[in-house]
């Protein structure tokens, strides 16, 4: 079973998405904001990680440590730099501050087509197999 993180900070498109991914056969992990996703990843300290995901869903604006921010560290970590993220955000004009990013998948603007996501985890995890 494929793990997906949803780093998002609003709770109620945190819990359709857990409900929409889960009921497609995914275990899913929400974090709030970048800096519980980091956490949880075992980015912040020298710990063993408590979930690594095989992909994770991303927002852009979040309090504490922005989707930005986390998406970099990741980035320039071993452990986590082969990790796909999909981008959901309600700025269209991130995109370029992405640039050709490595670790970027797919961006997806809110609000979002719920179908729209589940297409695109599915063709993300399908390249994984």
């Amino acid at each position: 079973m494929k793990k997906i993180m949803v780093v998002e900070d609003e709770r109620d498109v945190v819990e359709l998405l857990k409900f929409i991914l889960e009921k497609d056969g995914y275990s899913v992990t929400p974090a709030y904001n970048g800096r519980e996703a980091m956490e949880l990843m075992g980015l912040m300290t020298s710990e063993q990680p408590k979930v690594m995901p095989d992909l994770m869903i991303l927002d852009i604006m979040m309090p504490e440590v922005d989707g930005y921010t986390l998406q970099n560290k990741m980035m320039v970590t071993e452990e986590t730099k082969s990790i796909p993220i999909i981008i959901l955000t309600a700025k269209g004009q991130m995109r370029d501050l992405f640039g050709m990013a490595s670790n970027v998948a797919a961006y997806i603007e809110k609000p979002f087509d719920p179908q729209l996501l589940r297409v695109k985890v599915k063709e993300i995890v399908a390249k994984m197999s």
